[in-house]
């Protein structure tokens, strides 16, 4: 009676398995959810620590408010470096 498709669920598992941080793009709310730092706070950090994830432009605008978008892989690495410097400091 009904045609529904069969779940997928090994297409879904090879998808994730293939999932490579270093080419996902994540945006402003993700980075936010992620570092627990808010967006002005974000803005400060691009201004003023070198080691914060550069952002990647979404567009060819350069106008105030174009997207930009972070690299996945680099957020994580500057995470891993602030519980590092934690734990050195404790």
């Amino acid at each position: 009676m009904y045609n529904t498709p069969p779940i997928q669920t090994n297409s879904t598992l090879s998808a994730i398995q293939q999932f490579d941080p270093c080419t996902i793009i994540i945006r402003m709310p993700e980075l936010e959810a992620m570092t627990g730092l808010a967006r002005p706070t974000v803005y400060k950090r691009l201004k003023d620590d070198p080691t914060f994830p550069r952002p990647v432009p979404l567009s060819n605008s350069k106008s105030r408010g174009s997207p930009v978008g972070f690299v996945l892989a680099e957020v994580q690495d500057w995470i891993r470096q602030r519980i590092a410097l934690r734990n050195e400091a404790a």
